[in-house]
């Protein structure tokens, strides 16, 4: 039977509910008492966390093409593009009750042409998107309502593995469900290809309707957004493994989204990646997890703090670094501009250094760093005709490998293997996180698409 990563966001009209025998795993007691019993009890804290996790319905048009290989495409044309009308249910959560702003998942409100929030006591509003970062799956909207209940955020990062947490939200449509049980493992990653990873793992049950929904301590807290579970059948069944974000990085984007309605993602300027076993011998390194520097850009924010190639990083500011995804995720959740201290281990003995991040925005590099076919080719984030953020061919050397594949001066990457692509530094990610022996690049050249193929 196939394993299938899903988002627990859900499509279409509940038809069917089907009563599961109880599962021989008993629920265990919480430290939670009513006034007037002596039985454990999560009554009173959800009693005053529920009213800030909302439903969210969405309507939207969703354009999709036809997939024709490219020798076909000389008897059939060009593939067509339809569009078609799409409704879908997911979950949020009420941070700010002054300013009706909302947390959620990017992809529950991707595409949305319509958002409609449903308060617990039913109360209905029409928002807004003030920002969305797909990498990150975090999105924020915004309502125009009164007397809004919110949600305090805690520290995700004093989740410790075996703590209690809740997770609330609207599975299969079915409003306030709530479910219960423990932080399973923390800094999970290869959950969502190409996005930035550092995901709680707990076995609460999450469902289709879940995502954007509430993962909360026993203090009625936010530790994170549900955004995905890890499944065995077609219908995304819990098997008890799901994935949250945690709290403190959504709240480092949300408030780039606030500030300036977008993600600055900060960029540190590395390639690396994990530290293990081998690479610990090789370098005669004490520590064993952590991420390993292979390469610093010149004129980064790690070349001007002195981060060498060789170097471990093993701490960002008081959190411990267990793998270079994990510390590729907190650094880009943070915003240009941040002072961070990076812990790190060098021939055998441990230092601190101060790095100020560079905007991953406004990042120029010559394209052969991001892969070998783009040799001769200069990047810079641009814009295409319409406006669309993208990487643009500033400069091209003839003869070069860039312009056997195919690249012109003034084209504009937007895509990759039909991912989107807004800057340089998602373009190399992209390029990294590919295992495909083919790619394809989508391009706009003038008013034209097309694809590049890179075999």
């Amino acid at each position: 039977m196939n394993q299938r990563l899903r988002t627990a966001c859900f499509t279409g009209v509940l038809t069917a509910l089907t009563l599961a025998p109880i599962s021989q795993a008993t629920a265990v007691g919480f430290p939670f008492f009513g006034d007037k019993q002596q039985t454990p009890s999560l009554a009173p804290m959800l009693e005053q966390t529920m009213p800030a996790v909302v439903s969210i319905k969405v309507a939207g048009t969703q354009t999709s093409k036809q997939q024709i290989p490219e020798p076909l495409r000389r008897f059939f044309g060009a593939p067509q593009a339809t569009e078609r009308p799409f409704r879908s249910l997911g979950s949020g959560v009420i941070i700010d009750a002054k300013e009706g702003y909302i947390v959620t998942n990017a992809h529950v409100v991707a595409e949305a042409d319509e958002i409609i929030v449903t308060l617990n006591d039913g109360r209905e509003y029409s928002a807004n998107k003030v920002g969305s970062d797909e990498q990150s799956d975090i999105a924020l909207i915004q309502i125009k309502g009164e007397k809004l209940s919110e949600i305090q955020i805690a520290n995700s990062d004093d989740l410790r593995v075996g703590d209690f947490v809740v997770a609330i939200g609207n599975p299969f449509g079915l409003s306030a469900t709530v479910t219960s049980g423990i932080v399973s493992a923390l800094g999970r990653t290869g959950i969502n290809r190409g996005g930035l990873e550092d995901f709680i793992q707990t076995d609460a049950a999450i469902n289709r309707g879940n995502s954007g929904g509430a993962l909360i301590n026993l203090n009625g807290e936010l530790v994170g957004i549900n955004a995905a579970i890890f499944s065995t059948d077609q219908n995304g069944g819990n098997v008890g493994i799901g994935f949250a974000i945690p709290s403190k990085m959504m709240q480092n984007l949300v408030n780039q989204m606030i500030e300036f309605g977008e993600v600055r993602r900060g960029l540190l300027g590395i390639a690396g990646n994990d530290v293990d076993a081998g690479l610990a011998e090789a370098f005669a390194s004490t520590v064993s997890k952590g991420a390993f520097v292979a390469e610093v850009t010149p004129d980064s924010a790690a070349s001007k703090a002195d981060i060498q190639a060789g170097d471990i990083i093993t701490r960002l500011d008081n959190d411990v670094i267990e793998s270079f995804a994990e510390l590729r995720a907190k650094v880009a959740s943070m915003g240009a501009g941040a002072k961070v201290k990076l812990g790190i281990v060098r021939k055998g003995e441990e230092m601190d250094v101060t790095v100020v991040l560079g905007d991953a925005g406004t990042v120029s590099m010559t394209a052969a760093e991001i892969h070998p076919a783009f040799a001769g080719a200069t990047f810079e984030n641009g814009t295409d005709l319409a406006g669309n953020r993208g990487v643009e061919v500033i400069d091209i050397e003839p003869r070069s490998p860039a312009v056997q594949l195919g690249l012109k001066q003034n084209d504009v990457i937007i895509g990759v293997n039909r991912q989107r692509v807004n800057n340089v530094q998602e373009l190399r990610e992209r390029m990294e996180d590919s295992k495909d022996n083919v790619i394809a690049l989508n391009i706009r050249r003038g008013n034209a698409t097309l694809f590049v193929i890179i075999r």
